[in-house]
Order: C-alpha cells, then structure tokens, then sequence
C-alpha cells in the first residue's frame, strides 16, 4: 500500500501546488521513499511542467509521459494502465527476473521484455500480467533463492528444475 500519497496529495492537492515548492518542502512527505531528495526535485520539476505544459494535468500518451523529470517506460506504463485504463506492460525488476525464468521472454534489456511480453501475453491481460509477474516475484520467484518447490508453475517453468536442483546440492 502506498503510504506517501494519502499525506502528500492532502497537503498539496495539485501539480500547482507542487509546483511552487522548493524541492526540500517535499521531502518530509516523501522520505520513507527510497532516494526520496532526487525523487522530490522530480515530482517538483514534473509538477511544473504538468501546469506550464498540460494545464496542470498528467497526459495520456507514452511521448508525453517520458518527458516529464523522473518518468520512464516503467512508470509512464504504470500510469497508462492505472490511470487511463490503458493496454500497457510494466517491466519492473520483478516483471523482467520473472518473465526470463519462466521463457516468457529472452531479454537483457527491460524494453526487450517490454516488447517481448507484449508479443505473447494478449493485449487484454497486460496491465493485469504485469501485476501477476509483480506477484509472483515478490512471493515465490524471489532475486536470489525462488521457492521453486512452492511454485504452482514449477512444472511448465524452465528454469525451476535447475534451481531445484541447486537448492539440493545446496542441503546435500
């Protein structure tokens, strides 16, 4: 659950608002976010641009997004999905390590996944695989040691029989 927004958004309501800040006035708000100083001079920049560009609102184009400070394809998608209802993929750390174990991609680049995902998940499931691969990476495919015996994809992933049998070598 995203814990920041409630207090920011009540504080300051708008891209106005946020504009007139001098970025150290956002921080308070913010800084239980990781790299909360360079995210606050973003927010505070996108703010003002959203008012001098877009009349204060967030636009709904992929172009659009990526020019605002601080946003990327991964936001920018995250944005198009959730706040305009959207076909979009998200390709977030989980999203990329999840795909490329489970040979729904081949990627080494998160646009690669992007695109790669997009040619084998239907355009209607998108947004919604992109929070599934969220998931999943999250609570069984973890980084570093994915709980592979627990998965309920283990038979169809490629590579579980490999970390299956790390992990055995591991307690043998």
């Amino acid at each position: 659950m995203n814990l920041v927004t409630p207090a920011l958004f009540g504080t300051y309501p708008d891209a106005a608002a946020i504009a007139a800040l001098d970025p150290r006035d956002l921080e308070p708000l913010i800084m239980t976010c990781g790299l909360y100083k360079t995210k606050a001079k973003n927010i505070v920049a996108a703010s003002r641009l959203l008012v001098a560009r877009h009349g204060g609102r967030v636009p709904p184009t992929m172009a659009e997004l990526i020019e605002l400070p601080g946003v990327g394809r991964k936001t920018a998608n995250v944005v198009l999905a959730v706040a305009f209802d959207q076909a979009a993929i998200a390709v977030d750390t989980h999203v990329f390590r999840v795909a490329n174990r489970l040979g729904l991609t081949k990627a080494t680049n998160p646009m690669q996944s992007e695109t790669q995902l997009m040619k084998v998940v239907p355009e209607s499931e998108w947004s919604d695989a992109h929070h599934w691969l969220i998931h999943h990476g999250r609570e069984i495919c973890h980084a570093r040691k994915p709980s592979c015996a627990h998965c309920p994809e283990r038979a169809l992933c490629p590579s579980a029989k490999r970390f299956l049998r790390e992990q055995s070598a591991d307690t043998a």
